[in-house]
């Protein structure tokens, strides 16, 4: 995602200026729904339906877009390197977030069932975070 980020400010921001001051309110929108979403689930206090309720393909992917677009925001604070360096960044990044990608299934394995709700509500606390950080440092910085 950084490595994306980097090529649209190189590319296709660059031809479509015009989009750059949609791009905060984009992510707000998309972050906010996806830990609203999140924390509505987790304040439920449905416990039955949590368990059996497995994570579709659609949500699978609406999450995944929720959390890369921070790594993508960084793509944009790294444009003005060169391909070179951006890709060392990009590359620092992935190995980064792959070891605590796995290091949080261990954790979530051994701790996922006792906290569950409380991981969804957090986590959604977390999403609205991010989502209003690039909103206010897209906007007002």
């Amino acid at each position: 995602m950084p490595v994306i980020g980097w090529v649209c400010i190189h590319t296709v921001a660059q031809i479509f200026t015009w989009f750059q001051s949609f791009i905060p309110w984009i992510a707000l929108a998309l972050l906010l729904y996806i830990g609203g979403k999140m924390l509505i689930e987790g304040l439920r206090k449905d416990e039955q339906k949590e368990e059996n309720k497995r994570l579709g393909k659609r949500g699978l992917l609406l999450q995944g877009i929720a959390t890369s677009i921070d790594a993508l925001s960084v793509g944009f604070t790294i444009a003005d390197y060169d391909w070179k360096s951006a890709l060392g960044e990009s590359l620092i990044i992935g190995v980064v977030t792959a070891l605590i990608c796995v290091a949080g299934l261990y954790i979530g394995r051994k701790f996922g069932t006792k906290l569950a709700g409380k991981a969804s509500i957090l986590g959604g606390f977390i999403l609205i975070a991010i989502g209003l950080e690039i909103f206010i440092k897209g906007v007002f910085f």
